[in-house]
């Protein structure tokens, strides 16, 4: 068996979908391990460090191809990348499909049977390949190092012989893996943390890490979550409620960090322009959503938008900038996913097509959509493939009920985060 790691051609992209921990893993599964050369220098790994564990360096994209069975990467292929692909060959990498338009096609086309790691079903057994779990808990701690590093003002209290700094008031907006990490990560900076989210269950998580909860606590919240540990769909009137009390209290803030996500569509717009110009001169807004359209009304994917005195930051890929801690998370979760596909005794590639795992992760398979979600409604899924609701219709995060415990990326239940 032969697994090809090459360099991320996307350019805000640093991560890379191997350390030298698993080549080494991956060699004892019974792989040949080919990386391009250069693909670990964004996340700190030399060419050398690879070839210590035992991999060989490849010039190349191409020759990384060869003849490989396997292709792990962080992201889903530019079109010029598949040149050198294999009919048949296994790509393993976050696909990102409800957002691929154009580009599902020439993977269709490549012969590649692609699988997609940002659709691991949320169950006990797929907690460790869950990358969006391990890569969320990052970007919650990022984010606010990202919002510390624009604010104007220290973030705890303290008091000197010339008067006392006031602490900052920071609001984290959908308590999943993300938005924990991220109220964890405000907490121990000094600040004072509320969060907001339609979940009930993310009320006593939030209340856990020593932040305030926000929230109507009507009867439509106490029923506002489904059986996969998702959000329903609010209806009108207690959006209205929600809004204007979020509208209230983001008033008093100092810092909004927003991490609210629906799987398959554009991000929920949460603070509306007039609720921006009603924030305090110096605040900061992070908008982790503002590569799906973003949950600020005024955020720029990429820009660090100012108005009004308030600064909006719009950083995209934000895991990316953790590239190491990033690559290190994400290549046990290729590891991890890898070992399910790979006959232990024969070392040879066994995929099982009844396992829920494998199912549910496959997007494309002898040229075709297999994925129920992505499939043409009138084309029935292939008989091997397992069935697959579509995601959720109203969903404020992508990461469920369950989250890591804080600073880590470990789920803490079966409805897991990503």
């Amino acid at each position: 068996m032969k697994i090809a790691i090459p360099r991320e051609q996307r350019p805000d992209e640093a991560r890379v979908a191997a350390s030298p921990e698993t080549v080494k893993k991956l060699i004892n599964l019974g792989f040949e391990v080919s990386v391009e050369t250069g693909a670990g220098l964004g996340a700190a790994v030399t060419d050398e460090a690879y070839e210590k564990a035992g991999a060989t360096i490849a010039p190349d994209a191409t020759v990384a191809y060869g003849n490989a069975d396997v292709i792990a990467k962080v992201r889903r292929p530019l079109p010029d990348e598949l040149r050198g692909v294999k009919s048949g060959a296994l790509l393993i990498s976050i696909v990102d499909p409800f957002r691929a338009g154009d580009e599902l096609g020439p993977l269709q086309r490549s012969g590649v049977t692609a699988f997609a790691m940002d659709l691991i079903p949320r169950i006990t057994r797929a907690q460790s390949m869950d990358v969006l779990s391990s890569q969320s808990n990052l970007a919650g701690y990022k984010a606010v190092l990202d919002g510390a590093a624009v604010y104007g003002r220290a973030f705890p209290m303290m008091m000197t012989a010339a008067g006392t700094v006031p602490p900052a008031k920071v609001l984290v907006m959908g308590a999943g893996v993300a938005g924990l990490q991220a109220i964890a990560t405000a907490r121990r900076l000094g600040a004072i943390v509320s969060a907001t989210d339609v979940r009930p269950a993310a009320k006593e998580q939030v209340e856990s890490l020593g932040a305030s909860f926000v929230a109507v606590e009507d009867e439509e919240f106490k029923q506002a979550e489904t059986a996969g540990g998702y959000a329903k769909e609010m209806s009108p009137e207690y959006q209205k409620k929600q809004a204007e009390l979020i509208a209230e209290t983001i008033k008093k803030m100092d810092m909004v960090i927003t991490t609210a996500l629906i799987p398959g569509r554009p991000a929920p717009k949460l603070v509306s322009a007039e609720m921006v110009a009603s924030m305090k001169p110096g605040s900061v807004i992070v908008d982790l959503a503002v590569e799906t359209g973003g949950n600020c009304e005024l955020s720029e994917p990429g820009e660090i938008v100012e108005t009004g005195g308030v600064q909006i930051v719009g950083h995209v890929n934000v895991p990316g900038r953790l590239a190491a801690d990033a690559s290190a998370l994400y290549a046990r979760n290729i590891l991890t996913f890898i070992d399910l596909l790979v006959d232990k005794e024969s070392k040879a590639l066994a995929i099982d097509w009844e396992d829920q795992i494998v199912a549910e992760t496959c997007i494309i398979r002898d040229g075709q959509l297999v994925h129920p979600a992505l499939a043409p409604k009138d084309a029935p899924p292939p008989a091997a493939e397992a069935a697959t609701p579509e995601p959720p219709a109203g969903e404020p995060e992508t990461e469920p009920e369950s989250g890591p415990e804080p600073g880590s990326d470990k789920p803490s239940g079966d409805k897991q985060g990503g």
